[in-house]
């Protein structure tokens, strides 16, 4: 049995049981969450957050994207959110790569250099402010008055906010060049392009 025909499964036992069809469309809490889609992650149970509650966009990092921006529009302009949260979290993969890196191997292995950025950053923090604000300078979504963010320890399950949002730039720490492909050293979270089978 595949992972995902035990997931079909679930969803029968949760179906059984389900009585929350008459919601409304719009989020209780009118706030839209923009999280990392790590599985160590889970927005609902470190919110408290059930179905109905909050809108959740998730990618990979978290990041603010084009994509996002698109999603925060719709989430405030025809659904009435007011509040955005953000959640980068510790031990992140977007922090073991770099961009260009990824995009040789892809482009070795499929002649094809993908056009969208992989938006691999250095540091938590600073890609928060960001992310940030991104969401501040888009002419698109109208309410920016409670915008904030936060990195979530996986270690401890605690939510830490990042209370200092200046751009100033700011010395990062050093990491190692990690180059991926099928020859390199793997690193801590085994993360490598995939070739195709």
């Amino acid at each position: 049995m595949s992972s995902t025909d035990t997931f079909v499964a679930n969803s029968e036992r949760y179906a059984a049981s389900f009585d929350k069809g008459d919601l409304p469309l719009p989020p209780g809490s009118h706030v839209a969450v923009v999280a990392c889609m790590d599985a160590r992650l889970n927005p609902y149970g470190v919110l408290g957050l059930s179905e109905g509650d909050a809108h959740v966009i998730r990618n990979a990092g978290g990041v603010v994207t084009d994509d996002v921006i698109r999603s925060l529009t719709i989430s405030q302009r025809l659904l009435g959110t007011n509040e955005i949260i953000l959640i980068h979290h510790t031990g992140c993969g977007m922090l073991t790569f770099h961009d260009d890196e990824v995009k040789a191997q892809i482009e070795a292995d499929t002649g094809i250099r993908p056009p969208f950025a992989l938006e691999a950053f250095p540091e938590l923090e600073g890609d928060i402010r960001q992310s940030i604000a991104r969401i501040k300078a888009s002419p698109y979504i109208p309410v920016k008055d409670s915008i904030r963010g936060f990195i979530y320890e996986v270690e401890t399950g605690r939510l830490v906010e990042v209370k200092d949002l200046s751009l100033a730039r700011r010395p990062i720490p050093a990491r190692p060049r990690r180059y991926v492909g099928a020859a390199a050293a793997p690193n801590r979270h085994r993360l490598r392009a995939v070739r195709p089978g």
